[in-house]
């Protein structure tokens, strides 16, 4: 018996070259030289007039026969895709992710969506923020972000001071020299806030993405293994069409 997945398989071929089948009759029919033909003979009107061989053009492409190929193209698509919508109807399988059934009977199309799904779920979660590894985090439920400890830091001034290089004399002034000093005014206390994950929970996260995308793709190929259920509906539909 045929199985899902071959049908499957050859269902691609079969469109793209019905498709390259149908597109050359329609341009064929569309080209009136192909479709004209002519012929004639020359009789001169005595015996002593001149003569000139036959003439004929013959016709290339009969439409009839056009139809009738179409027809024959068209119901190998029509059977194929319906046996495999047909078929699709009954193509079933468990998800399982470590032994527990995650998805019970998910049909077979519904096993595709999810597997092209999951590949960007895959990137989204790969991509996620991650808290910097250099600190240190702790959760701050009232929040809900990570926070680091405090850290206190002091916060200076630049003060002028005046130094006396020479006292002063009746002669001559005091030498002064000024400089600056930075004196301590007060303390700072930072604590420094995230929005971000922790690198262990990202991880997580693409595990759990990774198992279901296999679990995905095994129950997709065991739906994808059951025996197909044909259905021919070219003939019917393209007898009344074309016949």
């Amino acid at each position: 018996m045929t199985k899902l997945n071959q049908i499957i398989a050859v269902e691609k071929g079969v469109k793209s070259r019905s498709q390259q089948e149908l597109t050359q009759a329609h341009h064929d029919l569309q080209k009136p030289q192909l479709l004209n033909g002519i012929a004639r003979t020359y009789q001169p009107r005595d015996e002593e007039g001149e003569r000139f061989p036959p003439e004929s053009t013959r016709v290339q492409v009969r439409t009839d026969d056009v139809l009738k190929k179409t027809k024959e193209i068209l119901t190998r698509l029509f059977d194929v895709t319906a046996t495999k919508d047909l078929t699709n109807c009954h193509a079933k399988a468990d998800v399982r992710v470590d032994g527990k059934v995650l998805l019970k009977g998910a049909p077979a199309t519904y096993l595709l969506f999810l597997e092209k799904q999951l590949v960007d779920l895959h990137t989204f979660v790969k991509k996620l923020p991650t808290l910097d590894p250099s600190e240190t985090w702790i959760p701050d439920p009232a929040q809900g972000l990570w926070a680091t400890e405090p850290v206190q830091t002091a916060k200076t001034k630049r003060v002028p001071r005046n130094h006396v290089k020479a006292e002063a004399t009746d002669k001559h002034p005091a030498q002064v020299e000024v400089y600056y000093e930075d004196i301590v005014v007060g303390y700072w206390k930072t604590v420094k806030y995230s929005g971000a994950l922790p690198a262990l929970r990202v991880h997580e996260l693409l595990e759990r993405v990774e198992k279901l995308q296999q679990a995905v793709k095994f129950a997709r190929e065991e739906a994808n293994g059951v025996e197909a259920q044909e259905l021919k509906s070219g003939d019917s539909i393209l007898g009344y069409l074309l016949g």
